[in-house]
């Protein structure tokens, strides 16, 4: 896989590109480059980590961009990121001993899983958030917060799609209601999650780094260039988008895996 065609080379880099672009706008943007990958003929484990490295930087960026919204936090908040790095790096040591035949029929029902959370984003949020302020400054939020941010982790390290709406959803729960500053931290965690996963599989053999390459530089040219066609576009489109890519690549990964 040291060398690409030209075919290769663009299909991934502009399955980037538009992950980029979506994420900057609705999140969710992994439905569309992971499944790129297997479409690719790259194999479903490397493909999840060569992805999850692909986007990382994006995270980074995303995290740097809300850095006003985190001014006058409650910094409690901040050691959720230790639950963040053990559960990202738990989970990534569980998908590199899962037997690729095992990952690869659990692809299209993560992928499914995924897409279903993405389309009740909004829906969670409202329903599930409780309107108390304060409730993140008692010791019982903090345990409570750190086990609910350790399987939100857990499940990031091992696959990734998602973790920011379970993360903006959990949130809800835990009393914030300034959505700025909620999705500051979502960013911060993420970026923490990816980022031990990242280096894990990038020092295990797992990336695929020709792909990789590709893919960051589509990723962050799509993050820049792509949002302002998206915010044209409008959320809601985005959105319609990015659900109907799941679960087709969902129903296609299914028809692959188990047939």
């Amino acid at each position: 896989m040291s060398d690409l065609n030209l075919y290769q080379i663009l299909l991934a880099f502009a399955a980037a590109f538009v992950a980029g672009a979506i994420n900057s706008v609705a999140g969710g943007g992994t439905l569309v480059s992971f499944p790129a990958l297997v479409m690719l003929g790259v194999p479903s484990v490397i493909a999840n980590a060569t992805n999850t490295v692909a986007m990382w930087p994006g995270s980074m960026g995303s995290m740097w961009g809300y850095r006003a919204e985190m001014k006058g936090l409650n910094r409690r908040l901040l050691l959720l990121v230790i639950p963040s790095l053990i559960g990202g790096i738990i989970g990534a040591v569980l998908l590199r001993i899962t037997p690729p035949g095992v990952f690869d029929r659990l692809v299209p029902i993560l992928i499914l899983f995924a897409t279903l959370l993405f389309l009740a984003q909004d829906t969670i949020q409202k329903r599930l958030k409780i309107s108390n302020p304060n409730l993140h400054t008692s010791s019982n939020w903090l345990w409570g917060a750190t086990g609910f941010q350790f399987l939100v982790a857990l499940y990031g390290g091992y696959f990734g799609a998602g973790i920011g709406i379970l993360m903006l959803a959990a949130l809800g729960i835990m009393g914030l209601t300034d959505i700025h500053q909620m999705n500051g931290l979502k960013n911060i965690f993420a970026s923490w999650i990816n980022g031990i996963a990242a280096i894990y599989f990038a020092t295990t053999g797992l990336v695929s780094w020709p792909y990789a390459a590709v893919m960051i530089v589509g990723a962050v040219c799509g993050g820049y260039l792509g949002a302002g066609a998206a915010r044209k576009l409008g959320r809601p489109m985005v959105k319609r988008m990015v659900v109907v890519i799941g679960f087709s690549m969902a129903l296609a990964l299914f028809v692959r895996s188990w047939f």
